[in-house]
């Protein structure tokens, strides 16, 4: 596991970007794992601002989100602030503005009338697309990836779940309360990628800014591995897991200065060739 460190919000996303669009250089048709939530949209402009400035071509890339509330799906017809489905969001954050053919970008349909049949369905398209090559994460506030709240199994699939109490509070705070919803008027439940779903992609990147994030953050960095903090599962990931962070988001982590000092070290060592 890698820890990247930076001085601000903009640096780590673009930290992230390189990343990401070093993997679509390097594959073209790349299959990218992809997540919704503030701690994402300042990467997806670099993305954004990558494609129309230098030509990152997304026209052959797959994309499959971790996850969409039961009951909501993209509707344009809406203005932006009433449609809260994460396909909207994707859609607008990201999709719209890349070369990326429509029906390359899938996420979760939330108006399925067979919830359990097409959660399977989802596996298999993400199987028959040959996998994820690089899966983008957030982290909640008590630890979760995607919809995988605490107590989830580390080897879940793509499933149905219900939401818990601070997830529901934390999404009103953030995206309902300032579109003029009402509690009762936010899903309860959620189709989300599993657990072990996650960790079968061939690297990941996680992201995290904020102070209100450090706490959580040096849990799931520093362990123990706990199905009550799924992001602990980045210590079972076979592939390549890197780990981006604001310095206000690390400001509680007790190695700091080792992830720092590894960082530096690889830094010179690539310098050299």
């Amino acid at each position: 596991m890698n820890v990247i460190v930076r001085d601000t919000y903009d640096e780590m996303s673009k930290a992230a970007a390189e990343i990401i669009a070093g993997v679509v250089k390097a594959k073209p048709n790349c299959v990218i794992g992809l997540a919704t939530g503030s701690t994402p949209i300042g990467t997806y402009k670099e993305l954004i601002r990558m494609h129309k400035e230098e030509g990152l071509d997304f026209s052959q890339v797959r994309t499959f989100n971790l996850d969409e509330y039961l009951g909501l799906g993209m509707d344009l017809g809406k203005p932006y602030h009433l449609d809260q489905s994460y396909a909207r969001f994707m859609y607008e954050e990201l999709f719209k503005h890349i070369n990326i053919p429509r029906e390359n970008w899938l996420v979760p349909d939330g108006l399925t009338e067979d919830p359990e049949a097409y959660c399977k369905w989802y596996e298999e398209q993400i199987a028959a697309a040959g996998g994820i090559d690089i899966q983008v994460l957030g982290i909640g506030g008590d630890g979760h990836w995607g919809f995988n709240e605490p107590g989830s199994s580390l080897a879940s699939r793509t499933r149905v779940v219900a939401l818990t109490q601070k997830t529901l509070d934390d999404n009103y705070e953030s995206f309902y309360k300032k579109a003029g919803f009402t509690r009762d008027q936010m899903p309860k439940f959620a189709i989300t990628m599993g657990i072990g779903t996650i960790l079968e992609a061939r690297s990941a990147i996680m992201l995290a800014n904020g102070a209100h994030k450090a706490e959580i953050v040096a849990k799931a960095i520093e362990g123990p591995i706990t199905a009550q903090i799924t992001a602990t599962a980045m210590h079972l990931f076979k592939g390549s897991m890197t780990v981006i962070l604001d310095r206000a988001a690390a400001s509680k982590l007790q190695h700091l200065d080792h992830y720092l000092h590894t960082e530096r070290a690889w830094q010179e060592m690539r310098s050299k060739g």
